[in-house]
């Protein structure tokens, strides 16, 4: 008899899960339910920002709604899990309704961090028309309906998302001002030399940047008319999107008494302490840690389906090395391991190319590569992560490295797609396999189906390979 799984969330982490499991051909041992608080499939949330540019919101879909039942996945869309019952082992929705499961699986994601700002709600307590998160394909079109050329917008974070949100705003025609709270623009990724460079490139794109200030008060009468600053100035606003962070969600693991601290606390076998209940993704916290970018999840959800599945019972997820290898509002940004020196005899190299706009910097550590940052030219990206991940010693001259042509890995080896771990030659045997579009090559291969960085890549392989196949 087949045991029940319950998958509650339909983000990218349950997205990936579902493909691992079917993968691993889970659906002969599991009746497998997806609950999903949207009405539509899972879609890609980090390119969110080409559906507010107004893209159609199909063209960063991962799922379609008819991929569940094709594959024996019974999806269940428009539904908030409310709690878990684990000793019943039973799922209540906030309507009440209840689904019987034997393993449960949280992919419940993260919601957008909204700082207590003053004004959010207009006089009579509903909110205040103009405000709006940046987290859903509902909240992108909810800001396209809002912004009109030559109105102003004000974005409050300078992180990804909020830069993404202040490009697509600005291409819109709207007059773009970015509010961060700390002094560094993606403060997380660079540092303050990088995080300089990145606002010059941003500002060039016509979008106004205030750096250590936020939003203390929205002001308007009934609707949006400015944003207050902490320092007291005001800067006139017809729309305001708060993109400043994101926190796990974990309320329905908190009513089910599942053991959270910041997220829903996990072991090496991403399972909480009640039995049969599991977590991955951004809602999941593995020893201290609580991972918000790609590749981690897909690592957390390729263990979590070989531990379920029994496809491999000794698979342990033991933590990930984070980088990140994005184009931020159309900047390339590239960073992994550590931003800067930690003991005296950590070696720091730095170039700087002020013309074009770039800006690299490795921090060495006895010989190997601790950490690197890449702004405005990430193409030896792929070489350092790969470096970076395999704990390889650097060449003598550190400059080799970053001179994207004489980087060590030979074009067989060198990654394309670092979220999925593809290399060019893993691609170009899939060209030749008769992937001649795009989507069927990140299907194939699924490069390109993470943060999405690798595509331009892609493409140019495409059009490279697919001449000589046809030659």
């Amino acid at each position: 008899m087949k045991k029940r799984l319950a998958i509650i969330g339909n983000g990218m982490a349950a997205s990936r899960l579902l493909d691992e499991l079917v993968r691993r051909n889970a659906t002969d041992s599991f009746e497998i339910s997806a609950f999903g608080e949207e009405s539509r499939g899972s879609y890609n949330r980090i390119l969110l920002g080409r559906v507010l540019s107004g893209s159609d919101p199909e063209e960063i879909a991962l799922k379609p709604t008819s991929w569940y039942a094709a594959r024996g996945v019974t999806f269940h869309s428009g539904v908030r899990v409310a709690k878990v019952d684990p000793v019943g082992r039973r799922i209540t929705t906030i309507t009440g309704d209840l689904h019987p499961y034997d393993v449960c699986v949280f992919a419940t994601g993260s919601s957008p961090l909204v700082p207590p700002v003053r004004g959010l709600k207009g006089d009579d307590g509903s909110p205040r028309d103009g405000v709006h998160v940046f987290r859903t394909i509902e909240d992108c079109m909810a800001i396209r309906d809002r912004a009109r050329p030559g109105s102003s917008a004000v974005v409050v974070g300078g992180g990804l998302l909020g830069l993404e949100a202040a490009k697509a705003l600005c291409d819109l025609g709207l007059h773009v001002t970015v509010l961060h709270l700390d002094a560094v623009l993606m403060n997380a990724q660079l540092d303050k030399s990088g995080g300089e460079l990145l606002r010059r490139a941003i500002e060039k794109m016509g979008i106004f940047v205030r750096t250590s200030t936020s939003a203390d008060e929205i002001l308007g009468n009934g609707h949006v008319e400015a944003v207050r600053m902490r320092a007291g100035d005001v800067v006139p606003a017809d729309l305001v999107v708060f993109a400043c962070g994101i926190v796990p969600r974990v309320e329905a693991a908190k009513a089910s008494g599942v053991p959270v601290n910041r997220a829903i606390l996990v072991n090496d076998l991403l399972a909480t302490q009640v039995p049969g209940v599991y977590a991955v993704g951004e809602c999941a916290e593995h020893d201290g840690k609580v991972y918000g970018l790609v590749q981690p999840i897909w690592e957390q959800c390729a263990v979590l389906a070989d531990v379920l599945t029994g496809a491999n019972p000794r698979a342990r997820y033991l933590g990930s090395k984070v980088y990140a290898r994005l184009k931020v509002a159309g900047v390339e940004v590239a960073s992994f391991g550590i931003t800067d020196a930690e003991f005296p005899t950590d070696e720091v190299v730095q170039v700087f190319e002020e013309r074009r706009g770039v800006y690299r910097k490795l921090v060495v550590r006895d010989g190997k590569l601790a950490g690197a940052m890449l702004v405005g030219c990430a193409e030896a990206a792929p070489a350092l992560v790969q470096m970076f991940d395999r704990n390889e010693p650097l060449p003598p001259n550190r400059l080799d490295v970053l001179a994207t042509g004489n980087a060590p890995t030979t074009a067989a080896e060198r990654e394309v797609c670092n979220c999925n771990h593809v290399t060019e030659s893993a691609v170009v045997e899939a060209i030749r396999d008769g992937c001649d579009t795009l989507p069927a090559l990140c299907e194939a291969t699924r490069a390109g189906t993470g943060c999405g960085s690798c595509r331009g890549q892609l493409t140019t392989l495409l059009a490279n390979h697919t001449q000589t196949t046809l030659a």
